[in-house]
């Protein structure tokens, strides 16, 4: 492997590889705060879907949730779903009910978890004119998956914004290199009114059912379609984490 001046790997096979992104809410915010999404929004620790108390929490309205998942649960997960990791979808442009990204660049899960919560849904009027995820989302936009996933990779802006987050946190970023046992799915709702799980190293947009137009992504019937079968699927492993994607009320 070679490495460049930012972190970012190439493997043998020259596939770009990014230092995973630490699971914490002030990392994200500073991201997409980066990339052109206004302050108004931000990310913020759900500590529990059962507790109403906890669930208070996290302000209203919940534009997207973002769980992360350890390997063994999300493969549970996928066992009862129709659909392989090979790329089936050949959605493109505004007939689109949700902006689905196929990840190619390695370790960049999280990463495509926050551009699918914030490029989707009630989230998307809060990305600033002429930034520089508002212009990355045009070019993106009218592409079919693997073109897409190309804009991605060749963005120097979004590479450079990454890795200027990827080492902050909590805890000891990683090398590149290592592995990454954890996947990032995130829950949106589509222009349908569906909630959509998306993963980018699925083969696209996973439909989990229809909710009122009044209900957010904290809704009861949005936490059955989607966050709930993870928790279910945990059997008592407690390493996964989740995030929603909220309006800041002091904004």
């Amino acid at each position: 492997m070679s490495r460049n001046e930012r972190g970012v790997y190439i493997d043998s096979n020259g596939k770009k590889t990014f230092v995973p992104l630490e699971n914490n809410p002030d990392v994200f915010n500073e991201l997409i705060y980066k990339l052109g999404v206004s302050p108004k929004l931000g990310f913020y620790d759900i500590y529990s879907i059962d507790d109403p108390e906890l669930l208070a929490l996290v302000p209203k309205p919940v534009h997207a949730l973002i769980f992360i998942s350890p390997a063994d649960v999300y493969h549970r997960v996928r066992k009862q779903d129709t659909g392989t990791k090979e790329l089936t979808y050949d959605g493109s442009g505004e007939q689109e009910p949700v902006m689905w990204f196929k990840q190619t660049i390695g370790h960049s899960c999280g990463l495509v978890a926050l551009l699918h919560s914030v490029a989707n849904g009630s989230a998307k009027q809060f990305i600033v004119p002429d930034s520089d995820l508002d212009k990355l989302l045009h070019e993106a936009l009218p592409l079919k998956p693997l073109p897409r996933a190309k804009v991605l990779y060749d963005s120097d802006e979004l590479e450079k914004a990454h890795m200027s987050c990827a080492f902050k946190g909590d805890t000891t970023a990683p090398l590149a290199a290592e592995p990454n046992g954890y996947h990032f799915i995130s829950f949106v709702k589509g222009t349908d009114g569906h909630v959509y799980e998306l993963e980018g190293s699925w083969n696209g947009p996973i439909d989990r059912g229809v909710l009122d137009e009044s209900e957010d992504l904290l809704s009861e019937k949005a936490l059955d379609y989607g966050i709930r079968r993870f928790v279910s699927a945990a059997e008592g492993n407690l390493e996964f984490s989740m995030v929603a994607l909220a309006t800041r009320p002091d904004c």
